[in-house]
């Protein structure tokens, strides 16, 4: 348990735990089922759950009515952060699946640098040698739907964003952020329109995948196949920062 977790659990009444708990478990339930909407299914509800509870342990450790936000909406920040940090230490793709993913990311950098235009998934294929059933399971399998991260290092090595220091604030580091924001802002508005689109309404509006469907008239594994795409076309055009 986190220390100061712990402190603030040893500091209270059992009574007063159990009230915290009782009064904002809907929170934890409704914040991790909004958030696995949005996942793969091999996430368990069960494990959100567990992680939201830390973060509400953590908000009411902090918490303080000076803030200028309600206990609810400081402790759903709490929540959905604690939720999504035990998510990045999740992995549920194997190695070989990372590296069909970055494969594929430069075959569609190597054919867009030659036609000197948007590639097609087929293109895609076609320059990895594969069927494209079998490049869009490589886009199904390796994004899980989710965020392709950006930072992937080859296997043994430390990423880039991890090499960056941590502890106090860097001008350097920062700056590098910065520059780093403003070129993934500039890619996204180089996507094709379609992709654009998926990325919207999947990050900005958070719309789960049959949503997205809805809102596209496509099925679900068609909007997975277009947000992998986008991705990839994401890696890709940032593969300078990435080296």
């Amino acid at each position: 348990m986190n220390p100061g977790v712990r402190a603030y659990a040893d500091a209270q009444p059992a009574a007063d735990l159990e009230e915290l708990v009782r009064k904002h478990a809907d929170l934890v339930k409704r914040i991790a089922y909004h958030l696995a909407g949005r996942l793969p299914p091999q996430v368990e509800i069960a494990d959100l759950m567990q992680a939201g509870m830390m973060g509400l342990l953590e908000a009411a450790t902090h918490y303080s009515s000076g803030r200028g936000a309600s206990f609810e909406t400081y402790a759903g920040i709490r929540i959905r952060g604690a939720m999504l940090d035990a998510l990045r230490k999740l992995d549920w793709a194997p190695r070989s699946v990372h590296r069909k993913a970055r494969a594929a990311a430069l075959a569609l950098r190597e054919v867009e640098s030659r036609l000197g235009a948007e590639a097609t998934e087929s293109d895609v294929a076609a320059q990895m040698g594969v069927p494209l059933s079998e490049y869009q399971q490589i886009l199904r399998d390796a994004l899980g739907c989710q965020l392709l991260r950006l930072n992937d290092a080859e296997e043994g090595e430390d990423s880039q964003l991890d090499r960056l220091p941590d502890g106090s604030p860097d001008p350097e580091g920062l700056a590098l952020e910065e520059s780093r924001r403003r070129a993934l802002a500039a890619a996204v508005l180089e996507l094709p329109e379609r992709e654009r689109l998926v990325l919207s309404l999947y990050y900005e509006q958070e719309l789960n995948l049959k949503e997205i469907g809805a809102v596209l008239k496509v099925t679900e594994s068609r909007v997975c196949q277009l947000h992998g795409q986008a991705l990839l076309r994401l890696k890709a055009l940032l593969a300078e920062w990435y080296h």
